[in-house]
């Protein structure tokens, strides 16, 4: 958005524009959660009572940033309209003196700008990121996949800004996983930063990406995580790649790119709490661990879900 400049603060040093934008890709078809993804969004899929799209708005907007562009596909209209008003179930709730419903209903219309723009057919996630150029222009911005999120007093957005602003490269996150997993994951190989980011969280250098390696092959356990930061340069790194497996033009060849041609390459090692909800197991367990930890809900909850655990049900037919 217009209105929106970069954080004098965060840029002093090194006379670079902080990001202010975020681009959520959201044009998948979500087929791991058919049939319930038939005519509702993945990214709309409730956890408790607010959307998965919702958390990472919110997380988007913790960090400052309040211009947020959804990448869309077709039937994908509903989320737009979740960032909407309602005025006729507002005047209802109002009428009902449930100012609580009322406050959480508004939330959504008040949290970013939100914009869209229409990905007719998805060739691959930096396929995806390339549409986002007439609306991000040639400044850095963020990028949040739209399965996955962190814990709100766990923040790592800040960082990530606070990161690129000073390196004006590329700058990515990594979550330890099992290195029995490293096969689920992108793997990254990395070095120790250079000392004047000490004082940044966990900071890496990073000199290589492998998609999906096996355990005995992958460089290290540090797996990809959904955010990103890029510089305005990667479109053009974006239309000079190539499609690769499955003819899809991936994210990840794009930042080789401008890391072979010099552009640093740093990551955040996140130790906090990720929400992975791409998967259905994953999506269950961030329901139950949000409901577990909600004032409201969480009392309750834990306390039946125990006695579930504990008893001859939860074990199901053929137990």
């Amino acid at each position: 958005m217009s209105e929106h400049s970069a954080n004098p603060s965060a840029t002093a040093a090194t006379g670079r524009p902080r990001a202010v934008k975020a681009v959520i890709p959201a044009a998948g078809l979500a087929t791991r959660f058919l049939p319930a993804t038939k005519a509702v969004p993945k990214e709309l899929l409730p956890v408790v009572d607010r959307p998965v799209l919702q958390y990472i708005v919110e997380e988007a907007t913790q960090a400052g940033i309040n211009d947020v562009l959804l990448i869309t596909g077709r039937g994908k209209t509903s989320m737009v309209d979740h960032f909407d008003r309602r005025p006729d179930l507002e005047a209802k709730l109002e009428e009902k003196g449930d100012t609580e419903r009322l406050a959480a209903v508004q939330r959504p219309s008040e949290l970013a700008e939100i914009y869209t723009c229409r990905q007719p057919e998805q060739l691959g996630l930096g396929h995806a990121v390339g549409y986002a150029e007439s609306h991000v222009g040639d400044q850095p911005f963020a990028v949040l996949l739209g399965d996955e999120f962190v814990k709100m007093d766990e923040p790592l957005l800040p960082a990530m800004l606070e990161l690129q602003a000073r390196t004006g490269g590329v700058v990515l996150a990594f979550f330890e996983v099992d290195p029995a997993d490293t096969k689920r994951y992108g793997i990254a190989s990395v070095e120790p930063a250079e000392p004047e980011f000490s004082d940044i969280a966990e900071v890496v250098k990073v000199t290589g990406l492998v998609e999906k390696p096996k355990p005995e092959e992958a460089p290290s356990n540090l797996a990809v995580l959904g955010r990103y930061v890029l510089p305005g340069k990667i479109f053009d790194a974006i239309r000079r790649t190539e499609p690769g497996s499955g003819g899809e033009i991936q994210l990840t060849d794009a930042m080789e790119i401008l890391r072979n041609e010099g552009t640093p390459v740093h990551a955040i090692v996140y130790r906090g709490t990720r929400y992975d909800t791409g998967m259905p197991l994953g999506y269950l367990q961030t329901v139950v661990q949000i409901a577990a930890e909600r004032e409201d809900l969480g009392p309750e909850f834990r306390k039946w879900l125990v006695e579930f655990v504990n008893s001859d049900a939860s074990a199901g037919p053929g137990r």
